[in-house]
């Protein structure tokens, strides 16, 4: 039994899938490489599996070179990672990028016949790899940024679930201090007599609808519960409208600067 292969066919197949693959390493690890280099390191990859192939060297030896040199190549032409570690975590991202996309295709192997749905299957595969890696990104990267904190009042002290938000650059204009935000449920709840409460007023702020403005008022302390707790005396709060997070997930948005200043 013997296989005719179309070098100029499997050449098209290998630079796409190649490119594919190195476009998802660059896109997850956040390399930063030009479209052009990736496309370098897939033509590089797709030359050097042609060559490995023509040669008539034992199955071992070219499994050792796939494995060795043709992904090395490829990694260095497309991402030109400056320290081993960095080498590294592109080949032990290539080979799992490379093992989804595969797992992608395979479920489709019946229909391999046709070459326009292997490449549709590839791009599929490609999207479908970065779609669901920033899906999960963002989920994990949001909890870790979820913390508790409490708040002390003249009521005492309530324990809440706080978002830090790199997004929330609210200020005070008077003062300058960083405003957080909480909703109203939590407010009414820390402070059930905010109406008459000393020292509320209102300061302006951007909106999706606008310009609008914001009820602010302050609170006695808050301890903010990371690794370090953090002790804040006379925070500043606002008043968002609504339900801050649909899910529950938070009552408190927290401005960054008032963590790291």
């Amino acid at each position: 039994m013997y296989y005719e292969l179309y070098i100029d066919v499997f050449f098209l197949e290998n630079f796409m899938v190649d490119s594919l693959l190195l476009l998802a390493v660059n896109r997850i690890l956040k390399c930063g490489r030009s479209v052009g280099w990736i496309f370098a390191g897939g033509i590089t990859g797709s030359i050097l599996t042609c060559a490995v192939i023509i040669l008539p060297l034992p199955a071992f030896a070219k499994q050792l070179l796939y494995h060795c040199a043709v992904n090395t190549m490829m990694i260095l032409t497309a991402l030109r990672p400056v320290k081993p570690a960095a080498f590294i975590r592109a080949l032990i991202m290539l080979y799992a990028a490379g093992i989804f996309m595969g797992g992608v295709m395979y479920l489709f192997r019946a229909h391999m016949r046709y070459i326009s749905l292997f490449y549709f299957l590839a791009s599929a595969g490609y999207l479908l790899l970065t779609g669901l890696w920033k899906f999960f990104g963002h989920i994990f990267r949001r909890q870790n940024d979820i913390v508790s904190v409490t708040l002390y009042t003249e009521f005492g002290a309530k324990t809440v679930p706080a978002l830090i938000d790199s997004g929330n650059e609210l200020r005070d204009f008077l003062t300058g201090d960083p405003v957080n935000i909480v909703d109203e449920g939590t407010a009414q709840r820390i402070c059930s007599d905010l109406e008459q409460k000393k020292g509320v007023r209102f300061i302006p702020y951007r909106c999706v609808g606008g310009e609008s403005l914001m009820k602010v008022f302050r609170i006695r302390k808050m301890c903010i519960h990371t690794e370090e707790e953090q002790w804040i005396d006379h925070p500043l709060f606002g008043i968002g409208e609504g339900v801050l997070s649909e899910r529950g997930e938070y009552s408190v948005i927290l401005n960054p600067e008032i963590l790291y200043g």
